[in-house]
Formats: structure tokens, C-alpha cells, sequence
């Protein structure tokens, strides 16, 4: 093969790969999603080579995507000889090797790459920035906007920096989550902070990471499935067999519970076909004139572990006629004009925003008939897609979906009915 054949069978190589990574975190229902970290210098001083103050901040912008406990642990590449003096809101896992430093001050944190976490709730007041301090949960941005935010400050000092020039960009950012995959920090516009009713501070300069999820770049099994059932149909459709693991696999589900130490064990799930740590089940239950009631069913078979603000996104084309929801929080996805068939259903505080070990929590929702599209057959009733806590969940095969009678079960049934009632009208016209 020639020089320049082999170039472009490399380049094309290179696009190909690209291009499939970048569709590969695409979220058709949260287009716009990601974690945007943000650096914000408070004090820069390039030319006397001062040690500097940032502030950092973990921004949660996904509609449905959370960071449960233990939480976001950051880290970096530093571009030169950097150290971190000292950290507020968040700490280093270690300080690493500090004998290169002089002088009787220790840093915080002379690794190349250090690995930041969150302080825990508790942490005295002078440890703290605004916006720390959860042990590394972040909520998703519909949940709360609040705390769907996270932050920490540092003093850095001790770089390789020419005069007159900005700090070199860290590198090799990750966030230690699954299937999360950060850019490099770019340079963007600064921002401008409010510390109080009145005040803005603008920050002297800014640097920009985006962290992007796929699923299919966390490694385990599915951890959900779904089944259905109907009130004209008593077949109940269970979850797929090995939905997420098949009995007696050693390791079962995407999402493990937590231990003492923060260190993840494996799940203990409860027997079952589909071997699955998180089942939901759709039930349609009463079919009304002009309305139509279902009961969503979200069962936690992990036997060590409790899932906390956990959330249900559904795809169906009538949750945009909900008249009535009980027990969940509910927002529409709307991110397509007008298109609203995706909702977000979650617990409500201090009632049933924790889906305990082996416990369920459920709703019933009715929603309005529209006459130009409603039926039960074809498997229009059921939901197009499921997600717990930002996972795609495992859906039956539809053709096996609950269907409805059909109509020679129909005549037959008219005929069970229609001959007793004949004989009966035939015994008062005798008795007459």
C-alpha cells in the first residue's frame, strides 16, 4: 500500500471512531445533557508567579441523570510542577511525595494527578464553599437545581509558568464515575459569580471541562427490567429471562451497594428469572369512557442496598393528557418543540423519595383518552421506553405483550351470555 492510500485509510479510520464515539453518548432524551466543570481564577498574578485561587464547580445540567453516593471523585493531569497549597470543600485522597517542595510549609497535595472528593455533610463551617459538601451527590438538574451543583477552592502555586503567560491546562479529566468521558479544559469567556443581594465578582479567567455519559461505555449488565400486565388480559408478561444476569452469575447489575468504607460490593439480588437489582411494572388497570388508569409498579430486588432520589423517566404518547398522578413528583421532557411524550416521575421528600432494600414504591396515574389515536391494541398502551435512575431498562419482546381478545373469543363470549338470557325470555313467555 502506498504513503498516500495508507494516510487516508487512517484518517478515515480516525473519523470513523470519532464520529461513533460522539453518537455513542448521545441521549436522545436529554439532548443537552452533561456535567460541565467549570475553573474560575479569583487571583492570578503571572508575572511574580504567585501562587493562585480557583474555584471549582461541578455543574449537573441532565434532566434524569444523578451521581449517587460515594459521589464524584476529580481528577486531573497538571500540565507543569503544580501542588495544591490548600483546599477548601473538597480534599485531596493523598498528599503524595512533597520533599521537592521547600521550606517548612507543607502543601496539601504535591501528586501529579491528584484525586479531589467532596467533604461529607458536617464539615465545620471554615472548611466549607458554598455548594460543597454532600459527600459527592450531585442531583439531577429537574429534581433540584441547587444541589445538582458541587464546588471546592485551591490555592496553587509552585509552576513552571513564563512571564506574561496563563497557567498550562490540566489535562485528563475524569470525574471516577462510569461511563462518564470529560474533554480537555478549553478556554472560554469568564464568568462573574453573585457573593451577596447586590454584588458580582467576575472571575479573572476561565477554564471549561464537559463530562459526557453513555451507557454503553459502563461496563456490567442492565440494571432493570420491565413487565407488564392488563385488566382485559390476565397473561402477565415478566421480565425477559436473564434480563441482567442469569442465576448463579457472581456478579449481577450495573449499580453496586456501597460498604462501610465507601468501596463498592457486590449486589445481592433476589432470586428471580430476570436476576434484575430494579423491576418496574405497568399495569393498565381500569379503562373509563373518556379516561384511562395505570399503575406503575418500582421494585427493589437488592437486598443491601437503598436507592436515595431515585427517579422514572417513561416514554408513552398519552402522558401529555395526565389528569391525575398520585404518590410521584411528575415534570414533563419536553426537548423537541411541542413533542411532549416523555415524562420524569419521582419520590416525593420524606415519603417515598428512598426506594428501600427489597421494598417497592408506586403510582396510579389517569390519563385523558385522545380520540384520535387511543387504543389498546397493537401494544399502544405500554411505554415506549423505561429508565431508572438514568438507566435504559430491559423491555419484553412485543410479541409478547398482553393483547386483547380477539373476536372469536368475543363471539363466544357474546354467546355464553346471549343463550342463558334466550332460555330465560323463553320461560316467562311459557310461564305467560
Amino acid at each position: 500500500m502506498g504513503m498516500g492510500r495508507f494516510a487516508f485509510a487512517l484518517l478515515l479510520v480516525s473519523l470513523c471512531c470519532t464520529s461513533s464515539r460522539l453518537a455513542d453518548a448521545y441521549d436522545p432524551l436529554d439532548p443537552n445533557g452533561n456535567i460541565t466543570i467549570v475553573w474560575d481564577f479569583q487571583s492570578l498574578d503571572v508575572k511574580a508567579m504567585a501562587p493562585y485561587t480557583v474555584m471549582v464547580s461541578i455543574h449537573n445540567y441532565q434532566l434524569y441523570r444523578h451521581i449517587e453516593h460515594p459521589g464524584w471523585r476529580l481528577s486531573w493531569n497538571w500540565a507543569g510542577k503544580e501542588v495544591i497549597w490548600n483546599s477548601v470543600g473538597a480534599e485531596a485522597t493523598e498528599q503524595g511525595d512533597c520533599s521537592r517542595v521547600g521550606g517548612a510549609a507543607r502543601p496539601h497535595c504535591c501528586q501529579k494527578r491528584p484525586v479531589m472528593v467532596d467533604m461529607p455533610p458536617g464539615t465545620p463551617y471554615n472548611q466549607q464553599v458554598a455548594n460543597c459538601c454532600r459527600g459527592g451527590v450531585l442531583s439531577s438538574s429537574t429534581q433540584n437545581n441547587v444541589t445538582s451543583t458541587a464546588a471546592l477552592q485551591m490555592v496553587v502555586g509552585e509552576f513552571a509558568l513564563a512571564k506574561d503567560k496563563e497557567p498550562e491546562r490540566p489535562w485528563g479529566f475524569d470525574i471516577g464515575v462510569p461511563g462518564y468521558t470529560c474533554s480537555n479544559a478549553t478556554k472560554v469567556p469568564s464568568t462573574r459569580s453573585k457573593v451577596d443581594k447586590q454584588r458580582y465578582v467576575q472571575a479573572l479567567l476561565t477554564w471549561q471541562v464537559t463530562c459526557a455519559y453513555s451507557q454503553f461505555r459502563e461496563s456490567g449488565a442492565p440494571p432493570c427490567c420491565v413487565s407488564l400486565s392488563t385488566f382485559y388480559n390476565s397473561t402477565i408478561v415478566n421480565c425477559p429471562l436473564c434480563s441482567c444476569g442469569c442465576r448463579g452469575d457472581d456478579q449481577l447489575g450495573m449499580l453496586p451497594a456501597v460498604g462501610d468504607d465507601d468501596e463498592p460490593v457486590a449486589p445481592i439480588v433476589h432470586c428471580s428469572q430476570h436476576m434484575c437489582p430494579i423491576r418496574v411494572h405497568w399495569h393498565v388497570k381500569v379503562n373509563y369512557r373518556q379516561y384511562w388508569r395505570v399503575k406503575v409498579t418500582v421494585k427493589n430486588y437488592n437486598l443491601v442496598r437503598n436507592y436515595s432520589d431515585w427517579n422514572l423517566v417513561l416514554q408513552h404518547p398519552n402522558l401529555q393528557s395526565i389528569t391525575q398522578l398520585f404518590s410521584f413528583n411528575y415534570r414533563p421532557l419536553v426537548e423537541y418543540g411541542t413533542l411532549n411524550d416523555t415524562g420524569m416521575f419521582w419520590g416525593i421528600q420524606y415519603y417515598n423519595e428512598m426506594l428501600l432494600q427489597d421494598g417497592d414504591v408506586q403510582t396510579e396515574m389517569i390519563l385523558e383518552k385522545n380520540q384520535s389515536d387511543f387504543t389498546f391494541s397493537g401494544g399502544w398502551a405500554f411505554p415506549r421506553r423505561v429508565y431508572f435512575d438514568g438507566h435504559e431498562c430491559v423491555m419484553p419482546p412485543a410479541d409478547q405483550y398482553p393483547s386483547l381478545p380477539n373476536e372469536a373469543s368475543l363471539t363466544t363470549t357474546r354467546s355464553l351470555i346471549a343463550g342463558p338470557c334466550l332460555l330465560l325470555l323463553l320461560s316467562l313467555f311459557l310461564l305467560l
